[in-house]
């Protein structure tokens, strides 16, 4: 067996504990929300959970055994490493490109959830509260045309303050429009009481609500993939690391060749040259 270089070796065992570190508080996370989605009764989503319970108790005991075979020099439990880290960072590209081609399906699915409310004088109670919320958030106003989409009622969820044109792009509204007092939680009807002409100088957001909801779901998406990506490059690192192991070990050490020989070493008398004369 060959010597293993010790920064390689340090480097292994190190990268060992860091994903198992992270496997724990991953095993804990998963922990916590299997309580909680066990009390609301979400059904749905344990067979996700269990899958994660394999995956992170998997990962914990192959960092276990990979400390091990390289502290203690096993070259069985480097192989079961490298070939269980392999297997799950496998498992995790394909996760990542479900979860990325998930993205184009949430940001499709949520342009014909917004859209199916047009138009928006028309939209239900329950739709336009959300709606004036989005608005009042993220400044903004509409959802694909700006302000055009209310109409001529426009809601004060549109309306651009002095503070907030320094920092948010406004614009004048229309000269047949107006905007309008709107209360969500009444049961009267839209009268002169929920209706007021405001000033006609008030400026409204310029940019519509919809593709900033769409960039929130991609950005939303990527924040998830960002980790799996991180944690597939350590499992892959891990991996690289291992193998070096391997190769190591396997190399053979350069042992100088002893000869043996079955002839009597040849002596020679040294005659002391006092005796001699």
């Amino acid at each position: 067996m060959g010597i293993i270089n010790i920064c390689v070796k340090r480097a292994f065992i190190f990268v060992c504990v860091l994903i198992g570190i992270i496997s724990t508080l991953l095993l804990a996370i998963t922990l916590f929300g299997h309580g909680y989605f066990h009390q609301s009764e979400e059904i749905e989503i344990l067979p996700g959970i269990a899958v994660l319970y394999v995956l992170e108790a998997a990962t914990l005991v192959l960092s276990i055994l990979g400390v091990y075979g390289a502290r203690k020099e096993k070259k069985w439990a480097v192989v079961l490493f490298s070939v269980g880290m392999s297997l799950a960072s496998l498992y995790l590209f394909v996760e990542s490109v479900k979860i990325y081609q998930f993205k184009h399906e949430m940001e499709e699915l949520t342009r014909e959830e917004h859209l199916g409310r047009m138009p928006l004088s028309g939209a239900n109670q329950t739709d336009l509260e959300g709606l004036y919320n989005i608005q009042t958030k993220f400044k903004c106003c509409g959802l694909v045309q700006g302000y055009q989409d209310w109409g001529t009622d426009i809601p004060l969820s549109c309306l651009c303050s002095d503070e907030d044109s320094t920092n948010f792009k406004c614009v004048a509204r229309g000269n047949n429009t107006r905007f309008v007092i709107h209360y969500p939680n009444s049961d009267m009807s839209e009268d002169d009481d929920h209706k007021g002409l405001m000033d006609e100088h008030m400026l409204v957001y310029k940019e519509p609500c919809l593709p900033i909801l769409l960039s929130l779901v991609g950005y939303g998406i990527s924040l998830i993939i960002g980790p799996l990506v991180a944690l597939q490059a350590l499992w892959d690192i891990g991996v690289a690391l291992a193998i070096t192991i391997l190769c190591q070990m396997r190399r053979k050490v350069n042992v100088p060749p002893v000869i043996f020989t079955s002839q009597p070493p040849q002596y020679r008398e040294l005659c002391d040259t006092a005796e001699s004369v």
